[in-house]
């Protein structure tokens, strides 16, 4: 028996490798690859060096790198409306972006953080010291800007680093009964997050849909607020940017609920790549109503039983042109995403997907799926 353990050792290493690989074949071969890696933003919000700093008010401002949702929550409420709105006039990026922060408020801060970033965009378009490509890439942000200003948007988030980042609301925060998240995958950003050629598969147009379904009954915040894989490629493979958008996620919904009014904390909605931030933040009953996961390449856990037992957890069937279905269910080296939530082992609750097609239809009108997320959301 001795002299046959290092072969079994050998044996189990190539068939862990083999797996591996048939996960990376698989995946690559599902959308192309994209060698373009991402870089994770983390951290606190821009320009928080100088809201730290700033004493004008004589009193010392919440640090955004390490004060809860909670405690921003309490600090603001010791504020009176003039002294909340001068700091989101002096420090719109802050404001804008700090959980816990009164709603309206951070509305008010990102008009004036897009008002003032489009103003730079616009000088970067005409800068004779830039190429024609940054001009060209200058006038594309500056018009981004310009639509999230328009009709009165309400937007959560808004971060210009990098790809760029931002969060919508629809409907009424303060009023709303119920609160839904929605959390996209791949390919989605700043300039992306409401492109019109995809209307269900960005988290805008799966955020109007839901808001629709249920009568307007529900607030729901389409939610671009990390780093997402570009393609199909090893971001999208392995879980690094996940673990990075699910600290985010978890601080989002902690801001919730100490600022919104809602008879629930929100439900969550995942799709593709984002149910694997979705599985990663282990969201709490404090946290949320319920997990729903669309359309995913597994949630980063080995089963249901590894998430919280108060959050309910289900999963919507994978029609059968969704190409997620192609990827397998492993995880195996760091590649690969876990079991299939879909799968009765899995132990979470099954949604329908009748009249669903592709990747991103699961939130198209007339579906047993967005019929079925309605019901969800309004706590049926």
């Amino acid at each position: 028996m001795r002299q046959q353990r290092p072969q079994n050792r050998s044996t189990r290493l190539r068939r862990a490798l083999t797996a591996a690989a048939v996960a990376l074949a698989a995946v690559l071969g599902s959308g192309g690859w994209a060698a373009d890696t991402q870089h994770a933003l983390t951290g606190p919000p821009p320009g928080s060096t100088a809201w730290v700093a700033d004493t004008t008010l004589g009193i010392r401002l919440p640090d955004p790198a390490t004060a809860t949702p909670a405690e921003v929550a309490a600090f603001f409420a010791g504020l009176t409306p003039a002294r909340r709105d001068a700091l989101a006039v002096r420090h719109p990026l802050v404001v804008g972006n700090l959980d816990g922060a009164p709603v309206q408020l951070r509305y008010r801060a990102n008009a004036l953080a897009l008002t003032e970033e489009r103003g730079r965009e616009l000088a970067r378009a005409t800068d004779p010291a830039r190429t024609p490509q940054d001009h060209a890439a200058a006038r594309a942000r500056a018009e981004r800007y310009r639509t999230l200003l328009d009709g009165g948007r309400q937007i959560l988030a808004f971060d210009p680093r990098g790809r760029g980042q931002v969060a919508e609301v629809y409907g009424d925060l303060a009023t709303a009964r119920r609160t839904a998240v929605v959390v996209p995958g791949s390919d989605i950003d700043l300039l992306s997050f409401d492109r019109a050629t995809d209307p269900y598969g960005t988290p805008a147009g799966m955020a109007r849909a839901l808001h629709d379904a249920t009568g307007r009954r529900t607030a729901v915040i389409a939610w671009a607020g990390y780093t997402t894989p570009v393609g199909v490629g090893p971001d999208a493979a392995t879980e690094k940017l996940a673990h990075a958008g699910a600290k985010r996620l978890a601080r989002l919904l902690d801001g919730l609920a100490v600022t919104t009014g809602p008879d629930a904390p929100a439900t969550v909605f995942c799709h593709s790549y984002g149910s694997v931030v979705c599985g990663l933040a282990r969201p709490g009953p404090a946290q949320s109503s319920g997990v729903v996961v669309l359309g995913s390449p597994g949630m980063g856990v080995g089963s249901a039983a590894d998430l919280d037992p108060e959050v309910p957890l289900w999963a919507t069937a994978r029609n059968g042109s969704d190409w997620i279905g192609n990827v397998p269910f492993v995880s195996v080296l760091g590649l690969g995403h876990g079991a299939d939530p879909t799968g009765p082992a899995f132990g979470a609750r099954p949604l329908p997907a009748t009249g669903s097609h592709g990747h991103t239809g699961y939130f198209a009108p007339g579906t047993a799926s967005l019929a079925a997320f309605a019901d969800i959301a309004l706590g049926r």
